[in-house]
């Protein structure tokens, strides 16, 4: 479990295909008393288990679903990365409820400065799997935000000075394939909504009378 909140900026020292699959390694710059072999570390908003360690160096087996839900198969050396930590039992959840499963993948449609801010706008999701609201959490590569404008074919959220700075947004262009995460409690609500809505057929209008 995650929370949004980036601890620090990484980077990609190599990504080579395995099969299906492909081994990724990364320079986390966390601190290297605070990695340890099994732990689990978000990558861009995705979570990958320490397969391989060396100081803040972190080998992760990536999955054939990875490579598919994902931008990872987009990486190349040098990349920046944000990376995030799991949430340990009692830390302050300063962005929202991130589990680091990867929802969609999606381009980034335009960048652009709004005041102070930056205003970051995404290619929306199919609708039907993957529920957004204005004024909604969403994680982007990692980064715990918030819907500003949602329309049938895009959303956008703005990013205040500090967080472009500490993640690696700052590096994103117009084109850039980007990690979503959809927020959990949407999910749950949208999975009920669906199974819950009765299924209307001829026969059971005519046993009620119509």
């Amino acid at each position: 479990m995650f929370t949004g909140i980036v601890q620090s900026v990484g980077a990609v020292k190599g990504f080579q295909r395995v099969g299906s699959g492909a081994r990724l390694t990364v320079d986390t710059g966390l601190p290297e008393k605070t990695l340890k072999l099994g732990d689990s570390i978000a990558v861009d908003g995705c979570c990958q288990t320490i397969a391989a360690l060396d100081g803040a160096v972190c080998v992760f087996d990536c999955l054939a679903e990875t490579l598919n839900r994902t931008n990872f198969r987009d990486y190349r050396t040098g990349r920046l990365v944000n990376i995030e930590p799991a949430l340990a039992v009692g830390d302050r959840l300063g962005g929202h409820i991130v589990q680091g499963h990867v929802d969609a993948a999606m381009h980034v449609m335009e960048i652009k400065r709004r005041g102070g801010d930056l205003a970051l706008t995404v290619r929306r999701p199919d609708r039907s799997s993957f529920p957004m609201v204005q004024k909604g959490s969403i994680a982007i590569n990692g980064v715990s935000l918030t819907v500003a404008e949602l329309t049938e074919e895009s959303f956008t959220v703005c990013i205040i000075p500090h967080t472009w700075a500490a993640t690696s947004l700052k590096a994103l262009n117009a084109g850039d394939c980007v990690n979503l995460e959809a927020d959990l409690v949407g999910k749950y609500i949208a999975e009920l909504c669906r199974n819950s809505a009765p299924s209307i057929t001829m026969e059971g209008l005519k046993s009620a009378g119509f």
